[in-house]
């Protein structure tokens, strides 16, 4: 990326804000409520994940405890909504295990630490990749860590500021390196951008560039096309 395109990514942001104001994301009422979301948003729509979420809050299983007392096939039927729910359900019983059984509940122990370690240590657990880990790592655990999911990588290349098929780690890197937020010095002023950033694109990604015909026209980011 040259320096140009990384004007235009500071530009990106600015427009997104100004149309959709910011966005307070990640919706959830705790951070493990966050993190429960990032795993069963895996492949599905968020609508379908607050019908899961809602499930699990009506039956007091949003809490570690309770989510590790469960048995795997009841919690599966609670967040059918979500969609691959035996997967889903057998992915939330190994994080919420290493939660219970390595950091007795204690999420903030969980995700306290060098952000690269703690990364491993997500990563480590049976149906966390880079995207779910990176997400609770910026959004729960106030890592500096930027988020890349299909919204990014669609609308960075179809602005060409990326490759279509950039690798998760590079589209990544790119992002650490040209969204430092230069007006923000203070590391979690930083946390605080890119939370907002990866919003953003999320809605921009969900009502303007979707995979087929996209909205370029009415899209906030039009201007930066060509």
């Amino acid at each position: 990326m040259d320096t140009s395109s990384a004007l235009s990514l500071d530009q990106a942001y600015e427009l997104m804000l100004k149309h959709h104001g910011h966005q307070g994301w990640w919706p959830a009422e705790s951070d493990f409520e966050m993190c429960v979301g990032a795993i069963l948003t895996q492949n599905t729509s968020w609508t379908q994940v607050v019908k899961a979420l809602d499930q699990l809050r009506c039956n007091q299983c949003l809490a570690p405890n309770a989510m590790h007392a469960v048995d795997e096939a009841t919690l599966a039927q609670w967040i059918r909504p979500a969609g691959y729910f035996r997967l889903k359900a057998r992915r939330l019983k190994a994080f919420v295990g290493v939660l219970i059984e390595t950091f007795s509940g204690d999420l903030v122990a969980m995700l306290e630490g060098e952000t690269s370690v703690v990364r491993e240590r997500l990563l480590a657990i049976h149906g966390i990749g880079p995207e779910t880990a990176d997400s609770m790592l910026l959004y729960a655990g106030n890592h500096p860590v930027f988020v890349v999911d299909a919204y990014t990588r669609r609308i960075f290349s179809r602005h060409g500021w990326c490759s279509e098929h950039e690798s998760y780690q590079s589209l990544q890197d790119l992002c650490h390196e040209k969204l430092g937020c230069s007006c923000c010095d203070e590391k979690v002023s930083r946390v605080e951008f890119w939370k907002d950033y990866h919003a953003q694109l999320v809605r921009i990604g969900k009502e303007f560039c979707r995979p087929r015909q996209p909205r370029c026209q009415a899209c906030p980011l039009g201007a930066l096309i060509g």
